[in-house]
């Protein structure tokens, strides 16, 4: 069964679903339902990977990754919450082990093909969730299992599954519980749906009708980050392509001054423009109480500065002292909102260094896959360029929504980066 091209089919769909909408699953069957579920495919990743041991080795996996997993299982011996990093550690591994596990036994293009279905799985069930809920509920809905005899006014706004919103100029939270988590999978389908429309992996039809949910799911969110994401999206495939051109070393050179030029001239246009863009967002000039957040971090983290509190990975409400860290509009934040903040919190500069290489090392090899202007094939004689663009393209969706998320640290980023990591360490195409 393991080795069943089906099997393998369903697996990916059920892990990448599982972990890219994680709060839908949680909200339909509770917190209990969600452990089975991702102890079943933690179970299956690791014997999927016993059967495929000849295709794969520790020492053929990304130094960093490893150095981070160590690292996250040692910090339970400073930690100050050491039950709850060991909890933190378990689940960190589970998730990069399924990773890995994709990593192995799916090829690029399958993988490609199974996170699109997913994507369009989560998109299309969030519009018409949002919909039903805003025609037939008008009322901001809680998860299915969420007890009824609590009184409306003792229920955090962070508890609800939708506030119902769409009819109300609101932010749509679709599924998954969260706008901000909801245009980030837009935006991953906006890139998975091109890459299948410039590889004709999909029917026109199909492709554009996904793009259109996606484009439709990112002007409902209004997500600031998302919209700082798609324009370094949009340098970097600008960037990719003059240089794929590119015939001369000369040509090349131009293609790499042009580029940065591109992106130093966006960063300084949002500088300029900062307050009018956030105003067409709705947002505030405390980027919705995050600076608040990160100065409360800051100010926690600069008390074990080198080695950090201890991995916890999500933040426990009841966890002394980040459960009551912060607090905004009445509501405990139970991250940092910034990856980077809560690697330093978590694991101090120690853990900086080890993340910020594994980060560092596999952007490099997405960058070099991306513009490789070698004709790379994938097994067939037709180059599949959009697929090679695909990993970079992803990743630089994750590191800008990192800067105000701390998503890529947990369940699908970490999913993501992980695959990325593995995948361009292998040098697969196939």
């Amino acid at each position: 069964m393991l080795r069943s091209g089906r099997f393998r089919s369903l697996f990916a769909f059920a892990m990448l679903f599982t972990l890219l909408a994680p709060d839908a699953v949680r909200s339909t069957v509770s917190w209990w339902g969600y452990g089975v579920i991702v102890g079943v495919l933690a179970a299956l990743s690791v014997a999927l990977l016993v059967v495929e041991r000849d295709r794969w080795a520790v020492r053929g996996l990304p130094i960093p990754l490893v150095a981070f997993l160590l690292l996250t299982a040692a910090s339970i011996a400073w930690s100050h919450y050491p039950a709850m990093s060991l909890l933190g550690a378990a689940t960190t591994w589970a998730t990069v082990i399924g990773a890995i596990a994709l990593a192995v036994v799916i090829p690029w293009d399958d993988l490609v093909r199974h996170l699109g279905y997913a994507l369009r799985a989560i998109l299309g069930i969030s519009l018409v969730f949002e919909l039903a809920v805003a025609i037939f509920v008008q009322r901001p809905v809680l998860p299915l299992w969420y007890p009824s005899d609590i009184p409306a006014a003792d229920i955090p706004t962070l508890d609800y599954w939708t506030q119902s919103l769409l009819f109300h100029e609101g932010r749509v939270q679709g599924i998954v519980g969260n706008s901000n988590l909801l245009a980030l999978i837009a935006l991953l389908g906006l890139i998975i749906f091109g890459v299948q429309l410039a590889d004709k992996r999909v029917r026109l039809l199909a492709g554009w009708a996904s793009m259109a949910s996606a484009v439709l799911t990112i002007f409902l969110t209004r997500s600031a980050t998302i919209a700082a994401a798609i324009a370094a999206v949009a340098i970097i495939v600008l960037a990719v392509w003059l240089i794929r051109r590119a015939a001369t070393p000369v040509a090349v050179s131009e293609a790499y001054l042009l580029s940065a030029g591109a992106g130093i001239g966006g960063v300084g246009l949002v500088i300029l423009l900062h307050a009018p863009i956030l105003d067409a967002l709705d947002k505030t000039s405390t980027l919705t109480g995050r600076i608040h957040i990160w100065e409360e971090v800051i100010g926690l983290a600069e008390q074990r500065p080198f080695f950090g509190w201890g991995w916890i990975s999500h933040w426990a409400p009841w966890v002394d002292p980040l459960g009551t860290l912060v607090e905004v509009d009445g509501v405990y934040q139970l991250q940092a909102h910034n990856a980077w903040l809560d690697v330093w919190l978590q694991l101090g500069i120690l853990g900086l260094v080890v993340f910020g290489a594994l980060i560092l090392v596999t952007l490099v090899r997405a960058w070099w896959m991306a513009t490789d202007r070698r004709k790379l094939r994938v097994g067939s004689d037709e180059p599949f360029v959009a697929l090679t663009v695909f990993p970079l393209l992803v990743l630089a969706a994750l590191l800008v929504q990192s800067l105000s998320e701390s998503r890529i640290l947990v369940e699908g980023g970490l999913l993501l980066l992980t695959l990325i990591a593995v995948k361009t360490k292998r040098h697969e195409l196939g």
